[in-house]
């Protein structure tokens, strides 16, 4: 541990996102914890901040040490020891599990923190988990190709063939995501054969692909539902039991899963009829004469 420290993180100016990360998750255990003991009216927690009787809700705190911290980091950019990096860092990285844990209070305008909606926060969390892992074990969106190596190399070609690598991650990413398969187009853009599989396989029912490319072709909806029913509906439950381990299960007026919501919202359609082969002349009384 110690030698990876030192050689992978701190030999490789990675330290401050080593603090980012672990400030974000102390900030983001911090206070799912809180809420958790404000929900349950623990007598001993302080509670809410309602100066004036106005709830302040904990992002507000977030983007202050948002704000505070990256200005900080403007500020020194060029003359920041390692520990003032650091702190900065790790000041930031709280700040920002503050704002990604009512991420869902942006997105939906309203307060939905333990309503149904409100996991929405919570895969956001996971998200910046997994970005910011990637991005401290070295991994790139453009790890295939030696940047330092490119960089170095002169001529026009090389310049032009990493923007064209460039651009074909993202439009397979584009097409994953919009598939619905938002983890394997995250993850894809670290790892380019994932993109390739998750853009050549059938989108899930819900997803903008499936309305955009599936409403008149019944049979490719019919098995993309099967498909997410079959093996989509596991993996939903899996990583909700997981959210709901971490921070804490919706009020009981809002629960219902994830994969219940959306498989009720998505009529599975009968299987196409297959046609007939030699179809037989109608009746005289049938074609009315």
């Amino acid at each position: 541990m110690r030698r990876w420290l030192d050689d992978d993180v701190i030999g490789q100016g990675r330290l401050p996102l080593l603090c980012f990360l672990l400030g974000f998750i102390v900030g983001f255990l911090f206070i799912r914890l809180s809420v958790r003991l404000i929900r349950k009216q623990v007598r001993w927690w302080p509670g809410n901040v309602r100066p004036g009787g106005v709830h302040i809700h904990h992002m507000v705190f977030g983007v202050v040490l948002v704000l505070a911290s990256g200005l900080g980091m403007v500020a020194v950019f060029e003359t920041a020891s390692t520990t003032t990096a650091g702190l900065l860092s790790a000041t930031f990285g709280v700040g920002a599990a503050l704002v990604l844990d009512e991420f869902a209070l942006i997105f939906y305008l309203r307060d939905v923190y333990w309503e149904e909606q409100g996991r929405t926060s919570v895969d956001a969390v996971f998200v910046a988990l997994a970005v910011t892992g990637l991005l401290l074990l070295g991994f790139h969106p453009l790890w295939m190709l030696d940047i330092n190596d490119f960089r170095s190399a002169p001529g026009r070609d090389v310049e032009l063939f990493v923007v064209g690598f460039s651009l074909v991650n993202l439009a397979l990413a584009a097409v994953v995501i919009a598939k619905g398969k938002i983890w394997t187009g995250l993850f894809g853009m670290f790892f380019l054969p994932l993109l390739f599989v998750g853009a050549f396989r059938l989108s899930r029912p819900g997803a903008p692909w499936a309305r955009w490319r599936y409403a008149k072709r019944r049979r490719l909806m019919y098995r993309s539902i099967v498909r997410e029913r079959r093996y989509r509906r596991p993996v939903i439950r899996a990583k909700i039991f997981v959210q709901d381990l971490v921070a804490g299960k919706p009020d009981p007026e809002h629960v219902r899963t994830a994969a219940e919501a959306e498989l009720t919202r998505t009529v599975l359609p009968a299987p196409p009829a297959p046609q007939r082969a030699h179809p037989r002349w109608p009746s005289e009384s049938e074609s009315g004469r």
